[in-house]
């Protein structure tokens, strides 16, 4: 027995892409920041090239967490920073008041943090300049593969079952069957869970028959929330019976997380 694995490598952050923007020749850096659940982000934020007086940077935000435009964060001259709308450890400001440098670090990112980021700079006498920062959120598969007892018989089964459950972006699941060749099929099914996740279960599928038999057969499964794909190996065994029976499960290492949902 086994439990479903998601990879514990996380990125700190995956890849961040800075923008200027230009407003009356004041230059004000964001970006967009992809990290995998669990990781942590940065969002970048710095004005440049102006002599305006700073009084505040505030942050708001727009996410599947919080769908209303929510005030969360603001730092002063006296306060490096102060938090709008509840405290939430995981954010730290890794910026610097007296550089115009505005940014924020997110630690143990989660799905739900997933959305907009507005930035905004309270100058005087020009007013508020902001910017958008753009957080993607990756989460690896939980990977499962899933054997079963089989009896010599005349009928096509399922002769495993490989899963990739709670991706985001969905996962790809493909098949090394070497030799067997036109002796199995595949079939594959995909499930969108409300929060954005894709669960897909993808099946060999061919007669248990000594044609198959000790037949090993691999499933690759890719992500670009896995720092390398992953392959879970099977070996396929076929009893010699006079009675064809019915498939029975002789390994299973969780179905918990289609349960729930794939809730994080």
């Amino acid at each position: 027995m086994g439990k479903p694995t998601r990879s514990t490598a996380m990125y700190l952050t995956v890849l961040t892409v800075i923008a200027s923007t230009v407003t009356n020749a004041h230059h004000i850096f964001g970006g967009s920041t992809t990290t995998v659940h669990g990781g942590t982000a940065v969002l970048p934020c710095n004005l440049s090239d102006t002599t305006d007086t700073l009084t505040q940077i505030s942050w708001q935000r727009v996410t599947r967490g919080k769908p209303q435009n929510d005030n969360f964060f603001s730092v002063s001259s006296t306060k490096r920073g102060h938090f709008v709308s509840g405290r939430d450890s995981r954010f730290k400001f890794i910026g610097n008041f007296a550089d115009k440098n505005g940014s924020l670090q997110l630690s143990n990112v989660k799905l739900n943090d997933e959305g907009t980021y507005t930035c905004i700079f309270i100058l005087f006498p020009s007013g508020n300049l902001k910017t958008e920062i753009r957080l993607n959120i990756l989460v690896p598969p939980v990977t499962n593969l899933k054997g079963f007892n089989l009896s010599s018989s005349n009928e096509e089964v399922s002769l495993v079952t490989c899963t990739a459950a709670c991706s985001k972006p969905p996962a790809e699941v493909r098949w090394l069957t070497g030799s067997l060749g036109e002796k199995v099929r595949v079939t594959t099914d995909s499930t969108l869970h409300d929060n954005g996740t894709t669960s897909t279960v993808s099946s060999l599928v061919g007669v248990p028959s000594s044609d198959i038999r000790h037949h090993s057969v691999q499933c690759v499964i890719n992500s670009s929330a896995l720092k390398r794909g992953k392959t879970l190996s099977f070996v396929i065994e076929v009893a010699g019976s006079a009675h064809p029976q019915r498939p029975s499960i002789i390994f299973l290492f969780s179905a918990t997380f289609m349960m729930f949902g794939c809730n994080f």
